[in-house]
């Protein structure tokens, strides 16, 4: 009777011992930290993030005052359209004239009717919302993809970012739909879908230039992947697209359409840059000091094509040739080595930009944890990264910009920008692909 009380008593009380002794929590909270710590992981942390944000998003709508920057502009420039006038010198809003391409007009011109002709900006703040929850799918297959950044950092792309939200669903700009486009042909180029990518990826340059920065990068791949002759097709498509999506106001005034909408000499004003500051404003004007960012981006551009980006054993004019005619085994570009080239692409162009304003962070924003977690520069450890996140965070939120988050900001991207020189492992090579039929399966 002893035996068989105590026997109970052992079966009632094991499990409970069990679960309360040391070996047994600790095994527990590593498995726990696997979860945040381990990239194999970025779905399932991604995914409780993603349901947490919409919360997040329907809560700022409701509860932040919208402000009023660009909207009404973008709701005149495209109702001057809309009433049939296709002189883009002729076409202006609030804030001055039309600047971004004719893929913007068409996309803001949806919007417009969406919104009662721009009265509604409730209803826009939620088709922001959405934009937003799609660039944030979009940009997790991205990193699920490359299996680089722990989980734990998508706090800090996701819920954590005043700048980003508000950029999104309480200004309304033209940059994240930009970006969000952009990052469908990043999708697309991960699926070896490099035609429909090129297509999508023309189709963010006509909502605004600044992924162009991407540019460099994308033509690197293009004539890794395809040699010079195959390349040409590709970009084909780029141009095809922008000039079947300008064409009405091409045949009106091609001169004023491609010196507005393409003006890569504008002029910033000095009370909105984040990232001069501590400049004086006659040297933030100066042209011989845009020259000089000028050159030191081509130079940084050209020496990542060199020595960084190129991981195969040929010399870069071989890349020219195709892939069957060069002298070792053509190897696929890894999804690492994609997101890699074109993430560098962009960043160096944001470190050496004549100004960046406040709307102008969604430009990268997304791409940072992939730029600090690809790096294996042992001093760089997770607490470190995330104070880098954390500083740039700060100096974009720092309204007016001072000399000091100016400062802060330039030394952040110097510091990921060596770190991505000295730092970025080797990427996992693809099997050798030197069969025609296999290479001809690409589009």
């Amino acid at each position: 009777m002893l035996k068989g009380t105590s026997w109970k008593s052992k079966a009632r009380t094991a499990p409970f011992s069990r679960s309360h002794s040391p070996s047994y929590l600790a095994t527990l909270w590593q498995e726990k930290r696997w979860l945040l710590f381990k990239p194999q992981y970025t779905l399932p942390v991604a995914a409780c993030l993603w349901l947490a944000e919409i919360c997040v998003n329907l809560w700022v709508i409701r509860k932040v005052p919208y402000t009023e920057i660009d909207w009404r502009a973008y709701m005149d420039e495209v109702e001057g359209v809309i009433n049939g006038t296709y002189d883009y010198t002729q076409l202006k809003g609030d804030t001055g004239p039309l600047v971004y391409p004719a893929g913007f007009v068409y996309i803001f011109m949806v919007l417009y009717y969406i919104t009662d002709h721009g009265a509604n900006i409730h209803l826009g703040q939620y088709m922001f919302a959405i934009f937003y929850l799609i660039t944030l799918l979009l940009v997790f297959r991205i990193y699920h993809q490359t299996k680089k950044v722990p989980p734990f950092v998508f706090f800090f792309m996701c819920c954590a970012s005043y700048r980003i939200h508000s950029i999104f669903i309480l200004r309304l700009f033209n940059d994240p739909i930009a970006m969000m486009i952009l990052y469908m042909a990043v999708n697309l180029f991960l699926s070896n879908r490099w035609s429909l990518g090129c297509c999508f990826f023309s189709l963010a340059v006509s909502v605004k230039m600044n992924i162009l920065l991407f540019a460099p990068g994308l033509l690197f791949l293009l004539i890794s992947e395809f040699g010079l002759l195959r390349t040409i097709p590709k970009l084909c498509i780029c141009a095809v697209l922008q000039v079947v999506l300008g064409l009405p106001f091409l045949i009106e005034n091609p001169v004023g359409y491609l010196a507005r909408a393409f003006d890569l000499g504008r002029q910033f004003l000095f009370k909105w840059t984040v990232n001069w500051r501590f400049l004086p404003e006659d040297i933030f004007l100066n042209r011989h000091f845009h020259l000089l960012l000028l050159v030191a981006h081509l130079s940084i551009l050209i020496l990542f094509a060199v020595y960084r980006w190129n991981k195969s054993e040929e010399r870069m004019f071989s890349l020219l040739k195709a892939p069957e005619e060069r002298k070792t085994q053509h190897q696929t570009v890894t999804a690492d080595q994609i997101v890699f080239v074109l993430f560098t692409s962009n960043f160096i162009g944001i470190c050496f930009s004549r100004s960046l304003h406040y709307q102008f962070y969604v430009w990268y924003f997304h791409t940072l944890p992939y730029l600090l977690w690809s790096m294996h520069v042992k001093k760089l450890a997770h607490l470190l990264k995330v104070l880098i996140l954390g500083l740039i965070e700060l100096s974009w939120n720092t309204y007016p910009s001072t000399v000091y988050s100016s400062i802060s900001l330039h030394v952040c991207h110097m510091i990921i920008l060596l770190s991505l020189w000295y730092g970025h492992a080797e990427p996992e090579k693809s099997a050798p692909t030197d069969d025609p039929n296999e290479l001809k399966k690409k589009n």
